[in-house]
């Protein structure tokens, strides 16, 4: 894409992403996400009724009586969007590819942490971490993001989600909320999976087409694995190898979501072509309520 192309699809993302943000998502990502955690606000005498475990015996020691650390709900949260560009996203039989939905996803949710003031940040990779944007706040910053996420060259093919989420554990130290984006077309990082999910807030979204899941009766095709790029030719009119690659992409598929499941990992599957902020709406509603039981 040319300079003014990018810019004019920057603007009509960020209009449609606004749009669907004030009238949808940024309450259902408030009440999910705001109010996570604490932090310290001051040190004050003791009162009768407090909570003894909250005593700051050092700050009592030396003034000679007992005070108490107080805390107040943590205001902002740092959002990290960490967005696989590899090749195989570059794949769509939908008017858009999965990297293009992947990246419409990524502005609904910078847009949403934009809206309530929140720090975002994008960790772009493939077979490497391709571009890292720490984490802040604003309008302007919120559309750098999208730009990179919209016209970014990447140098890799592949997949590494290992290798990103071992870059995310050193350069975001503090806990943030991070939406891994990615076709999960990839081997080999369950248990960094794991531990990124025990320091951070970590959500999956899934990002899938649906010519992936099934092959049409075309007759002998000539394609290319697009992170290898090795040819292959297909027989479509075979039925025996139209059920062998469903059967593949059925067991691709069930792999990628046990990985998360015995991570813990809350997954969001969407599919190009499909109302994904609705799907993002009802995700959110229902870990909203999730959480809410947890918490009585």
């Amino acid at each position: 894409m040319t300079p003014r192309e990018i810019l004019r699809k920057v603007r009509r993302l960020e209009i449609r992403t606004r749009r669907l943000v004030d009238e949808s998502l940024a309450g259902s990502y408030h009440s999910v996400f705001k109010g996570r955690g604490v932090e310290f606000a001051e040190v004050r005498e003791y009162r009768a009724g407090d909570d003894v475990r909250t005593i700051d015996w050092n700050v009592s020691a030396r003034m000679g009586d007992t005070f108490v650390k107080t805390f107040t709900e943590e205001r902002e949260l740092t959002v990290m969007l960490v967005v696989d560009a590899s090749a195989s996203g570059r794949f769509g039989s939908a008017p858009t590819t999965k990297l293009e939905t992947a990246a419409e996803i990524g502005a609904l949710l910078a847009f949403s942490a934009i809206r309530n003031n929140d720090r975002v940040g994008l960790l772009l990779f493939t077979d490497r971490v391709e571009r890292f944007v720490p984490p802040r706040k604003g309008r302007d910053h919120g559309l750098r993001v999208l730009r990179e996420l919209l016209a970014f060259e990447t140098a890799g093919r592949g997949t590494d989600i290992r290798g990103a989420l071992d870059v995310l554990r050193r350069v975001v130290t503090k806990r943030a909320v991070v939406f891994l984006i990615s076709d999960f077309q990839d081997e080999g990082y369950d248990r960094t999976l794991d531990i990124v999910n025990r320091k951070h807030d970590l959500v999956a979204i899934s990002v899938s087409d649906p010519r992936e899941q099934t092959l049409p009766d075309v007759g002998m095709v000539a394609v290319v694995d697009a992170e290898s790029g090795a040819p292959v030719l297909i027989d479509t009119g075979s039925a025996k190898v139209r059920h062998a690659f469903a059967e593949r992409a059925r067991r691709d598929r069930d792999r990628a979501r046990a990985i998360l499941r015995r991570a813990g990992v809350d997954v969001l599957e969407v599919s190009t072509g499909t109302d994904y902020d609705q799907a993002l709406v009802r995700f959110f509603r229902d870990r909203a309520r999730r959480v809410a039981r947890a918490g009585a």
